[in-house]
This record gives structure tokens, C-alpha cells and sequence, in this order.
């Protein structure tokens, strides 16, 4: 089983809406073709040593991630770092 730093956030049961960060990963799961976990993973392990624009720049520039997927990516792992 493998461990993740900050784990995706289950979907809601019943017809509840998702606010927030959240909100914004079942867009990038479909436009970008991979789970939002593995972007998650990504995101915790370039946030030990570069600053929350950075991560997103890179995002943006690496990856091709819009700049509203690449912040929500970035803002949903510090908030889940930062506890």
C-alpha cells in the first residue's frame, strides 16, 4: 500500500458539493489525464524546496496546467501540509 504525503480527498456520497481547492480536481483529472494524486505528489514533493508561485510556475511551464488547476493544486497540498 503506498503512503501519500497528502492523499486526494475521497468524493462526496452523496450530492454534496465540493468548495474549494477540491473543487477544481475532477476538472484536472479530465483535462490533463491523470489522477489528481499523482499531481498531489508531485506538488508536496516540489513544495520542500520551492515557494508556492514557484511550484505553480513550474506547473504552468513544465506540465501545461492552466494557472487556476496549477494554484489550486499547490493550494490544496500547503494547506494540507501546513496542518
Amino acid at each position: 500500500m503506498t503512503t501519500h504525503r497528502v492523499p486526494a480527498p475521497q468524493p462526496p456520497a452523496d450530492s454534496t458539493k465540493v468548495s474549494g481547492p477540491a473543487s477544481y480536481f475532477p476538472s484536472i483529472e479530465r483535462t490533463y489525464g491523470r489522477p489528481v494524486q499523482e499531481w498531489l505528489d508531485l506538488v508536496a514533493d516540489r513544495l520542500d524546496d520551492h515557494r508556492h508561485m514557484e511550484v505553480v510556475s513550474w506547473l504552468k511551464e513544465e506540465h501545461g496546467l492552466g494557472h487556476g488547476h496549477a494554484n489550486a493544486l499547490v493550494g490544496y497540498v500547503r494547506r494540507a501540509l501546513d496542518g
